[in-house]
Parts: structure tokens; C-alpha cells; sequence
């Protein structure tokens, strides 16, 4: 109390409080799968609707985006067969569900874009990475086309040549 009768609060001091650890990389997860069996013609941003407790498991980094792809129904976009696993704390009191059919956030050109393009022959629309945009999470979503067999063979020898060049270029050095 000072003199006036007045109780005294202590002031907030922002470097009394405890800072969070700056996350290194805004990339939650890729999907490294779709770069080896897809050529990538056009890539989109969008939203994600999500449940609470899968903010949390996204937070700790626990999804699955190997077979996921998108589905186009009715002008809308939904991401089928991603797994996020549930928090063991934070699904006590949630019916969870990990592969459920997630609702993707885009605007109707984007939309338009994506029905046109599916609708050609050999293309497909799939989820290429989940990532943090300030406090929102954002999926990465691309336009994408099926390689052949061939296809896939060449991109592993010239992945590998790569690699040899580089080795030649440390030693020679």
C-alpha cells in the first residue's frame, strides 16, 4: 500500500516473461512422394479447416501426407486421406478421428482452375506440404500430371549425376 491507501500492482515486465522458442522452419510437413511420381504443373495456397486437437498434433508434428490427395465436388475442395494423429492429453475428451475429410479454403477462380485442370486427361490435383503462415496453417496444393515409369527412371539418373558432379567438385578441390 503506498501512502494514499492505494494498493500497489506490480508492473508487467516483458523480459520477466517466459519467451517461446522461435520455431526454425514454418514447414509442418512435405510430401516428398509427389515430387517422384507427379510432374507439378501449378502450385495454389489455401486454407485448411481444422478441430482444435488437430492444431495441437500439427503443432507437434505428427501428420501423414503420403497418400493424400484432393478431391473437387460441387465447387468445393476437400483433402482426403491425411492422417494427424491425436495427442494422447488432448484426445481424452474428443471423439477423434485421424483420416477425416478435411474442408480446403480457396477462392472460386482457384477453384475453377483446379476443376479445369482435373478434368484433363492424366492430371490430378494432391497436397504437397502443410506449413505456418504467421498463426494460420496453410496446405499447399498442386496441379499435377502422372509420370511414366520412364519418366521416373530418368529424374533418378539425373538426381544421381548430380550427386557424382558434386563428389568430383569436393575432391578436386
Amino acid at each position: 500500500m503506498n501512502p494514499l491507501g492505494q494498493f500497489l500492482y506490480p508492473t508487467y515486465n516483458r523480459d520477466m516473461s517466459k519467451s517461446k522458442p522461435k520455431q526454425q522452419s514454418s514447414t509442418i510437413a512435405l510430401n516428398r512422394k509427389v515430387k517422384h511420381d507427379y510432374f507439378i504443373e501449378e502450385k495454389f495456397e489455401a486454407g485448411i479447416s481444422l478441430m482444435g486437437w488437430e492444431v495441437k498434433s500439427l503443432r507437434e508434428g505428427r501428420v501423414n501426407l503420403t497418400d493424400t490427395y484432393v478431391f473437387l465436388k460441387n465447387g468445393e475442395a476437400f483433402l482426403i486421406g491425411t492422417n494427424i494423429s491425436p495427442l494422447p492429453s488432448a484426445s481424452t475428451h474428443y471423439v477423434t478421428e485421424p483420416t477425416r475429410t478435411r474442408k480446403l479454403l480457396l477462392n472460386h477462380r482457384e477453384l475453377k482452375k483446379l476443376e479445369d485442370g482435373v478434368n484433363q486427361k492424366g492430371h490430378t490435383c494432391v497436397c504437397t506440404a502443410l506449413y505456418w503462415k504467421g498463426h494460420l496453417i496453410k496446405c499447399e496444393i498442386a496441379l499435377a500430371k502422372g509420370k511414366a515409369a520412364y519418366d521416373k527412371r530418368n529424374d533418378d539418373k539425373d538426381r544421381d549425376w548430380s550427386r557424382q558432379k558434386q563428389r568430383l567438385m569436393r575432391h578436386s578441390s
